[in-house]
């Protein structure tokens, strides 16, 4: 069902199964259900109705496991992944084509999640009958009514996650199909939307039925749900969307009404008089651990998974046991930190924005117990097969210290959307259509207050934001979104969006060597650690030609490929 069309199917019931049943095991939504029952019977059941309520968020991404079973980090000038032989070198050479595709499997889950989704608001459409059908309205009025409540705002996360899905396929592909019906006649096949278009379906669904959405699962009597389609976090898919569209590769006439509309968007969320959210003051490296993210003012929407050791196993230093290295961070990321103080000759590291610390292993710092030493002879020593090709690790989203031959696991929640994200959107989206400094009427902040609110929570020792036109503004803010929102997914797709990608990631990613004096001193020298190449067709993602093919030629190929 890789092809998008509305070809009939009697057995759609049975694909949703499937997709529920295919995630069960791994998600905190109770998707189980009773495989056993007749179409008939499951369709008279209230709990089933329940139950695909949960469906369309079973195809979500779960960011830590991306491409190569690992973040998508590596696919640009964040990270270099260890192994020569990863999938993610298809990004990295500039070779995506219509054959080879890492991450096409994205395309089926989020036209499966769309599909789903499609399902249940055909399926529920008549649910209030089914539920008078399984509850006595009078003698059990009560929960009767929590029923119907139940069943509002399970409809409205259903459109809510047409425009998440929608929102991740823009961004990859251009305009592509939007499917609303989950049946239709034999071999009716659907055409690319035009890109705008799609955005404005995606806003469309958004403010319809954002006011049928639960304010925040988590502060009310219904807690077990937390995890679902929020009104934050619908807000935060409408605030990502219009902020793609207003970007140069989307923009290219630079539309100010594009810009003014995310800034809007954003504005919703930050001068919201119901909406709470916040920095969260608790430290950078704390907040992406454990279940930190889950009870954090600052997080929007969280997708959850099951106790694991994934990215700790996935990331530690080979030299610890149960690590393979993974993806390690490259010198390029690490130079974009400031210093907030004298640089230190000896310790390149010293001084330094914090989110450095937060999120890099650095040589001589003290990881899983021990000092890392990547100096000849060092128990991280670089000439070791599988170490670090770069000189450092990765240290963000990480415990320290789990047990990995003992199998130990912790907490690993994926952040898709938090309140920093939404500040860096505003200033953005600001600067482009006011300047830094403007405060429309109505609005909360300058685009230059929204980004020292993020500077300030990360150090007051940062230097001041001394840009003052909207084009040395416009760099400030590039260099802060690298920065703070360093491996969460963002970084390749923002260079794609900006325009940059050409010049950016068409340069090596670099490592430093590191040596030791006679005296025991750490030396570093830059390195070139592999070339990258970056081709003009590479900002929009091919369609699969299997997809080409079984469109019926409906679907037009993008550009180059």
């Amino acid at each position: 069902m890789n092809n998008i069309s509305l070809r009939k199917t009697s057995n759609y019931f049975w694909l949703v199964l499937i997709i529920l049943c295919t995630a069960c095991e791994e998600e905190f939504l109770d998707t189980k259900i009773d495989t056993f029952k007749t179409p008939e019977a499951a369709a008279s059941d209230r709990e089933t109705l329940w139950t695909f309520g949960n469906a369309f968020y079973a195809p979500m991404t779960y960011g830590f496991s991306v491409i190569d079973n690992n973040l998508f980090a590596a696919a640009s000038d964040e990270a270099q992944q260890t192994s020569y032989s990863a999938n993610v070198n298809y990004f990295n050479n500039g070779t995506i084509n219509e054959n080879i595709n890492p991450i096409s499997y994205l395309y089926k889950n989020y036209y499966e999640g769309i599909r789903a989704a499609n399902f249940y608001l055909d399926y529920s459409e008549d649910g209030k009958e089914l539920l008078s059908l399984n509850r006595d309205t009078i003698t059990d009025a009560v929960n009767y009514q929590r029923d119907l409540k139940f069943l509002k705002w399970y409809r409205a996360e259903a459109h809510v996650a047409r425009a998440y899905y929608y929102t991740e396929l823009l961004k990859m592909y251009g305009g592509v199909p939007v499917v609303d019906l989950t049946f239709g006649e034999e071999n009716e096949f659907i055409a690319r939307t035009p890109y705008d278009e799609v955005v404005d379906y995606i806003v469309q669904e958004i403010d319809s039925y954002k006011d049928s959405l639960q304010l925040n699962w988590n502060s009310t009597n219904f807690s077990n749900q937390d995890g679902r389609f929020s009104l934050g976090a619908a807000l935060a898919i409408k605030s990502r969307a219009l902020l793609y569209a207003a970007s140069p590769l989307n923009n290219p006439e630079n539309d100010i009404e594009k810009w003014k509309k995310a800034a809007e968007a954003a504005n919703d969320i930050i001068n919201s008089d119901i909406l709470n959210y916040s920095l969260d003051q608790g430290g950078y490296y704390n907040y992406f651990t454990g279940n930190t993210p889950l009870n954090s003012p600052e997080t929007i929407y969280a997708i959850r998974r099951d106790p694991n050791n994934l990215v700790e196993a996935n990331n530690y230093p080979i030299a610890t046991p149960g690590g393979a290295s993974g993806i390690t961070p490259t010198q390029n990321l690490v130079s974009s930190y400031e210093y907030t103080a004298e640089p230190d000759p000896a310790d390149p590291y010293k001084n330094r924005d914090p989110r450095l610390k937060a999120s890099i292993v650095t040589n001589g710092s003290e990881w899983n117990g021990r000092v890392i030493d990547q100096s000849d002879g060092g128990i991280d020593d670089m000439d070791q097969p599988n170490t670090s090709r770069t000189g450092y690790y990765l240290k963000k989203f990480l415990t320290d210290n789990v047990n990995l031959v003992q199998g130990s696991t912790v907490q690993n929640q994926w952040v898709e959307y938090r309140y920093a994200e939404i500040l860096l959107n505003y200033a953005e989206a600001m600067n482009e259509a006011y300047g830094p400094d403007v405060v429309p009427a109505g609005y909360a902040l300058s685009a230059r207050q929204a980004l020292e609110m993020i500077r300030d929570r990360a150090s007051a020792q940062l230097p001041d934001i001394t840009a003052v036109s909207v084009e040395a503004f416009r760099d400030v803010v590039k260099h802060e979104r690298r920065i703070e929102l360093a491996f969460e997914g963002h970084r390749y797709w923002d260079l794609l969006r900006w325009k940059d990608a050409e010049t950016v990631l068409n340069q090596p990613v670099e490592g430093v060597k590191v040596s030791k004096t006679g005296s025991g001193n750490y030396v570093y020298q830059v390195i070139d650690v592999a070339d990258r190449r970056f081709n003009e067709r590479n900002y929009r993602l091919p369609f699969s030609r299997a997809e080409i093919v079984n469109s019926g030629g409906t679907i037009i190929q993008n550009d180059g490929y």
